[in-house]
């Protein structure tokens, strides 16, 4: 198993502090997967909004999570490095479970295709076992 510190997904993709959303990645494959996890406290900054009375973690930062997952697998093939993986489209996205302070999200992307400089890649997100978020993420490098 390949695994990676928050320190070093930051050597493969851009995001940082407070937009990095995966704390580490606990197995991956260079242009193949990545499993990650995102340990959501009730200090992140989205709470104070969204929403004080009733904190839950907005599912855009979840699909958004579970791309700079699919980024750590795309980005880590050596050809890749230095690259940007950007957002190309989100299909058959559902949202099956909030996540709260307190959860262990774990995100796991795998690339489905790749063609040139697109490729698409199946997201499932989870806390506990449970399916909370999955999506068809298509990604561009630039």
């Amino acid at each position: 198993m390949n695994s990676l510190t928050t320190k070093e997904i930051q050597e493969i993709i851009p995001h940082r502090h407070p937009f990095l959303l995966v704390d580490r990645i606990e197995d991956y494959e260079p242009g193949k997967f990545a499993i990650g996890y995102k340990c959501v406290t009730f200090r992140e900054d989205f709470f104070q909004g969204h929403f004080p009375q009733e904190p839950v973690m907005p599912g855009v930062l979840i699909i958004e999570a579970l791309a700079q997952t699919g980024a750590v697998a795309i980005l880590s093939k050596p050809e890749n490095k230095g690259k940007i993986a950007y957002f190309g489209g989100i299909d058959r996205c559902r949202f099956k479970g909030k996540v709260v302070p307190g959860d262990t999200l774990r995100l796991e992307t795998r690339i489905t295709r790749e063609k040139g400089p697109v490729g698409l890649g199946e997201a499932v997100a989870s806390v506990d076992g449970k399916v909370v978020a999955k999506a068809d993420l298509t990604f561009m490098l630039g």
